[in-house]
């Protein structure tokens, strides 16, 4: 896995207009390999199809997004168990709590959390990890599900949690948006946290960074995961590194996070 490792992209989304199109443009800026994350139940197949058609590039994440807990079916917890073992390399996620929504509520939240959390326990699968204003019962959900490894994706919290959940077993993901002028905060956690422990991510087709850091541009807003390389040589930047060094340190990182 060669230049840039996005951590986390929504690659499925219909957004995008077309995943082909998308790793083409990728491959071509420098981006290697991402982690594309389902986020309900019908995400799962689509995302599992791109996994099986793109290896060298993409590895699939499933899970049920704190937004998605309410829409889950009955065997949902058995569904995600089988695409785990059809997917050998897959991760949990995107899961977490979310309390910035009001619907679901974070009791409906909870408790479909703590399942995947226990999923990712007994088949030794690492998590990513959405999470707003929610940091108390993520902790107290970590601290008694013990996941063997998760990543905390657009980590938005302070040096403080993130200092709580680095012994629970965490690693941090960074987007763009943390290059806009009011993200002043969420730079100097970046710039806090041990530099074996970040890792660089889009969220595309979310998250959108400044004007200046677009690479890629696309229509209404959309973030393409080819901007990869332009944000990471602005939070190289804030390192005080060079972007070939972040591209090198962030993938080890990411690797290392996969697989233990």
């Amino acid at each position: 896995m060669d230049g840039w490792f996005d951590a986390h992209n929504h690659l499925q989304d219909a957004r995008l207009g077309g995943s082909v199109a998308m790793l083409a443009a990728m491959r071509a800026a420098g981006v290697g390999h991402c982690v594309v994350n389902a986020t309900c139940e019908a995400d799962w197949p689509v995302v599992g199809v791109l996994a099986d058609g793109f290896p060298e590039s993409i590895t699939p994440a499933f899970g049920i997004h704190p937004w998605k807990a309410d829409t889950i079916s009955q065997s949902w917890r058995d569904g995600l168990a089988a695409m785990l073992e059809k997917h050998p390399r897959a991760l949990i996620g995107e899961c977490g709590l979310d309390r910035w929504v009001s619907s679901p509520s974070i009791e409906v939240q909870v408790p479909v959390f703590e399942a995947q959390l226990d999923l990712a326990r007994e088949t030794g699968r690492p998590v990513v990890i959405h999470c707003l204003k929610a940091w108390e019962p993520l902790i107290d959900a970590l601290s008694a599900h013990r996941p063997p490894r998760f990543l905390m994706h657009s980590f938005s919290g302070s040096l403080e949690t993130a200092r709580r959940l680095l012994p629970l077993g965490a690693w941090f993901s960074f987007s763009g948006h943390i290059l806009h002028e009011r993200k002043a905060a969420v730079r100097q956690v970046f710039r806090g946290l041990p530099r074996d422990r970040i890792l660089v991510e889009t969220d595309a087709p979310d998250m959108l960074p400044p004007a200046s850091h677009i690479s890629h541009p696309l229509a209404g807003g959309i973030n393409h995961p080819a901007n990869l390389p332009a944000i990471g040589e602005a939070l190289a930047g804030l390192l005080e590194m060079g972007p070939g060094q972040l591209a090198a340190l962030t993938r080890a990182n990411t690797i290392a996070w996969m697989n233990g």
